[in-house]
């Protein structure tokens, strides 16, 4: 068995759920001691950090003889949940697929990376440069191990092995949480002159919101991105049937492109409620930013990304830049300096319940990164 599949099939089988997303999800700490082992015995130098209790990120370190560029390789061990899945952590291969929660996004390209990085170790190490290989936590929620790294590491140039579909993507668009509430006043169900509704308030919100969205579908768009979207993500609100509610609460998204502003959804949301607030003196509604992270882009002349693009181009693979509707860590890199760029395994399945990854590819993107990281360095 090819070691990569090997290593994928290991980290496949960890439960490494994050638990900012569901309440006792088991966090990172044992698919990073699986990584460490991957990594040191290719004798490379590796830390393991904590960037939240129990929460490590892991990063190698290969030193080359002499000066030149350094190249970074980041993916995250972190995953969403496993609700409709039977089986999440038993990693099955079938017709060329290894299936599994975490085979797409993205142990798959966590496991390109340190085979990548432990192939080049053992085979002469680095004639020049430097390569650093992180495995970061919590990507899929509010990228604190990302953020930790960028602290500590930086590069000339980067690749985040996000599945990709072994293709190059130079952009991705960002993302922003707003909370909205409205507030009515409580009363018994049968007193509707001492009641006000707040559930029925939030559905003129909704209203407003939908208008919102259709502006943006007929709006301007981004090459390789699209156009950017509006929806509402969760919603709750109210005590029981025989009473008013006093309160309802709206979750919202907006996914933004490069160039917008980092509050675009929360200006657009209180627009809607100054509107609603002029029409009707009893309405009562605010909004809150809870997260925003930024689109990424890098120019398709970059270092980094023509010496990708040149080995596609050799191994026969489309090297047309693409770009990506997910948001990734990239964009935290970039922010701090190191351009990155997208590159990684083709599966399909993302976030959903019969996720896969198709074996080739893992063995294709490793090869990719053994040859970038000798020409990039």
């Amino acid at each position: 068995m090819d070691p990569v599949v090997g290593l994928l099939r290991d980290l496949v089988a960890i439960d490494s759920v994050n638990p900012s997303l569901v309440p006792g999800g088991a966090g990172e700490a044992a698919v990073a001691e699986r990584i460490g082992a991957a990594l040191r015995p290719g004798g490379i130098d590796v830390e393991v950090t904590d960037v939240a209790p129990g929460r490590p990120n892991v990063i190698g370190v290969v030193e080359g003889k002499a000066p030149g560029r350094a190249l970074m390789l980041c993916g995250h061990t972190d995953t969403v949940g496993v609700e409709g899945m039977t089986a999440p952590f038993d990693p099955v291969v079938r017709d060329g697929r290894l299936y599994g929660r975490g085979s797409q996004d993205m142990k798959s390209g966590v496991a390109a990376m340190v085979e990548a990085a432990v192939q080049v170790a053992r085979n002469g190490g680095l004639a020049r440069g430097r390569l650093v290989v992180a495995a970061v936590a919590d990507e899929e929620h509010a990228s604190k191990g990302a953020e930790a790294l960028v602290k500590a590491h930086s590069a000339d140039g980067a690749v985040v092995t996000e599945p990709t579909d072994l293709k190059v993507a130079t952009a991705h668009k960002g993302f922003e949480w707003v909370e909205v509430e409205t507030r009515g006043r409580a009363a018994h169900g049968s007193r509707p002159a001492d009641g006000r509704d707040a559930i029925l308030h939030m559905g003129r919100v909704l209203g407003r919101l939908e208008g919102v969205e259709a502006k943006l579908e007929a709006g301007r768009t981004r090459p390789r991105l699209g156009r950017a979207s509006l929806h509402a993500s969760t919603i709750h609100g109210g005590q029981a049937l025989s009473v008013y509610p006093d309160r309802c609460v709206l979750g919202v998204e907006r996914r933004t492109l490069v160039g917008e502003p980092s509050d675009a959804g929360l200006m657009e949301v209180r627009e809607a409620l100054s509107a609603l607030a002029r029409e009707d003196g009893d309405f009562d509604g605010s909004a809150r930013q809870l997260l925003t992270r930024a689109p990424h882009e890098i120019d398709d002349d970059h270092p980094v990304c023509q010496a990708l693009r040149q080995i596609l181009r050799r191994r026969g693979l489309d090297d047309t830049p693409t770009g990506m509707s997910f948001w990734t860590d990239a964009a935290i890199l970039g922010g701090a300096g190191t351009p990155a760029v997208l590159f990684g395994p083709t599966g399909a399945g993302l976030h959903g319940p019969g996720e896969y990854v198709e074996i080739d590819s893992v063995g294709t993107c490793r090869d990719a990164l053994v040859e970038l990281i000798r020409a990039f360095c």
